[in-house]
C-alpha cells in the first residue's frame, strides 16, 4: 500500500481537515489546525507532503519520527499541528486496514465509557447558573467556564470577588457531586493566580487550567501550584513531551496536551505515559472538530490515567448552523449519555465523514482569527 495523494479542506467554523489517500481505495481522516493560522498550517501540511507520498502508510512511527525529526527547524504549533493531522490520518488508515478500532491497537481500552465536560459562559462569563443547570439537565457531571474576561496584573478586590460569586453560582447548579473546571486561559499574572486559586478553594474545582501563560514555567508556575489545595491543569500550548516535562516537575496535577496540536495519538499517549510517572492524568484539550475527537477519544479508551474529555458541542465558536457532528455520515459516535460516550467499535478512528459534506464548505472556507482584547487604559490583554 502507499500514500498516493494529499488534500487539506479549510471548514467552518475554524476548521482544517486533512484527507490521505492510498492505492488501494482506504482513506485516513485528520484534523490539523491552529485556531486562527489554519492556512499556516494548510501551508505546512503540504510542505510536508513530499515526505510521506509514495510510502508505506502502515509505518506510522517512522513516519512520525520523519514529518518532526527530518526538518532542522522542529516543534512550535503549526509544524507540530501539521505533524498531528497527518498522525491522526495514519492511526485511521491502520484501523481501517485491521478492522479494528486505533484504540484496539493501542493495546485495547481500559474502559467502556469516557466522561465528558461541557462548555458554559463563554469567553467573558455570565449567566453561569442558568448555563450549568442546562448541562446538568442534559446529563453532564462536568463542566468548564472561563474565569473572567480581560485582567490586569493586579486586579482590584472587586474583580476577584466577581470571579469568585460566578464560580459560587456554578457550584450552586451543580451541587457537592458534580465537578467544576475553571479556565484562566493563561489570562492572569503568576501574582494574581497565587490570589485567585486560595479564593477558588472554597468551591474546590476539579482543576484550574492555564493559570498563568504557558511561557511562565519553572518557578512562577511552582508558586502557582504550591499556593493553594487546587489541582493545576495546563497544556493546550505545550506540543510535546519534551515540553510537559518541565510543567511535570512543578507539580502540576492534570496534563492537557490537545490532539490536534501535540503529534497526534502518537504523541498523546507518550505523553499521558510521562505523566504517570508523576501521578498526574490526563485531561485532553479538544475545542475542535470531530476528527480532533475521534482522535482524543481513541487515546482515552487505552490510556489508565485519563481523567475526563474536552469536547466542543454548543461552543460559542460555533455559529452558522456548524456544530461537532455537522460533517459526520453517522452521529452516534457523538452521543452523550449521562455526560460519557461509549467506546466505539468503528475501524481507525470509529467515524465516518461526510466527504460531499466538507468539500461544501471548503468551498466556502472561513477566515477565523482569535479576537483582540485590551484594557481600559488602551494596552493589549490575554485573550
Amino acid at each position: 500500500m502507499k500514500i498516493t495523494n494529499i488534500e487539506t479542506f479549510l471548514v467552518p467554523p475554524r476548521w482544517l481537515f486533512l484527507k490521505v489517500s492510498t492505492d488501494e481505495g482506504i482513506a485516513g481522516w485528520g484534523e490539523p489546525v491552529v485556531e486562527g493560522r489554519a492556512e499556516s498550517v494548510r501551508a505546512a501540511v503540504h510542505e510536508m507532503a513530499d515526505l510521506v507520498l509514495g510510502r508505506d502508510p502502515l509505518r506510522v512511527e517512522d513516519h512520525w519520527q520523519v514529518l518532526r525529526r527530518a526538518g532542522f527547524y522542529r516543534g512550535g504549533p503549526v509544524l507540530s499541528s501539521a505533524l498531528s493531522g497527518f498522525d491522526h490520518a495514519l492511526w485511521d488508515i491502520a484501523g481501517k486496514v485491521r478492522q479494528a478500532p486505533a484504540h484496539e491497537l493501542l493495546g485495547g481500552p481500559v474502559r467502556d465509557k469516557v466522561r465528558a465536560y461541557s462548555w458554559v459562559g463563554g469567553d467573558r462569563p455570565e449567566g453561569i447558573h442558568e448555563a450549568v443547570s442546562a448541562q446538568v439537565a442534559a446529563g453532564f457531571t462536568a463542566v468548564k467556564m472561563n474565569m473572567a474576561g480581560p485582567m490586569a496584573a493586579i486586579a482590584s478586590p472587586g474583580e476577584a470577588a466577581a470571579a469568585l460569586d460566578r464560580a459560587r453560582e456554578a457550584r450552586d447548579a451543580l451541587g457537592p457531586d458534580r465537578d467544576l473546571a475553571i479556565d484562566f486561559h493563561g489570562r492572569v499574572s503568576p501574582a494574581m493566580a497565587r490570589r485567585l486559586v486560595r479564593l477558588l478553594e472554597e468551591v474546590q474545582p476539579m482543576f484550574v487550567e492555564e493559570p498563568i501563560p504557558p511561557e511562565l514555567k519553572g518557578p512562577a508556575l511552582e508558586s502557582v501550584v504550591t499556593a493553594s489545595t487546587v489541582p493545576i491543569a495546563l497544556g493546550e500550548r505545550l506540543y510535546s513531551r519534551w515540553d510537559f516535562k518541565p510543567v511535570l516537575d512543578a507539580g502540576v496535577a492534570v496534563v492537557q496536551p490537545d490532539p490536534a496540536h501535540a503529534g497526534g495519538l502518537s504523541e498523546l499517549r507518550r505523553i499521558a505515559a510521562l505523566a504517570e510517572v508523576y501521578g498526574a492524568s490526563l485531561a485532553p484539550h479538544c475545542p475542535l472538530g470531530p476528527i480532533a475527537l475521534a482522535a482524543s477519544l481513541q487515546v482515552a479508551f487505552a490510556t489508565p490515567n485519563f481523567l475526563i474529555q474536552e469536547q466542543s458541542l454548543g461552543m460559542q465558536y460555533h455559529d452558522g448552523g456548524v456544530e461537532l457532528h455537522s460533517y459526520l455520515v453517522d452521529t452516534s459516535p457523538f452521543a452523550f449519555v449521562d455526560g460519557h460516550v461509549a467506546r466505539p467499535t468503528g475501524p481507525g478512528l470509529g467515524i465516518e465523514i461526510d466527504e460531499a459534506a466538507v468539500r461544501a464548505a471548503d468551498a466556502v472556507g472561513h477566515a477565523w482569527r482569535s479576537p483582540v482584547w485590551r484594557h481600559d487604559d488602551g494596552g493589549l490583554a490575554e485573550w
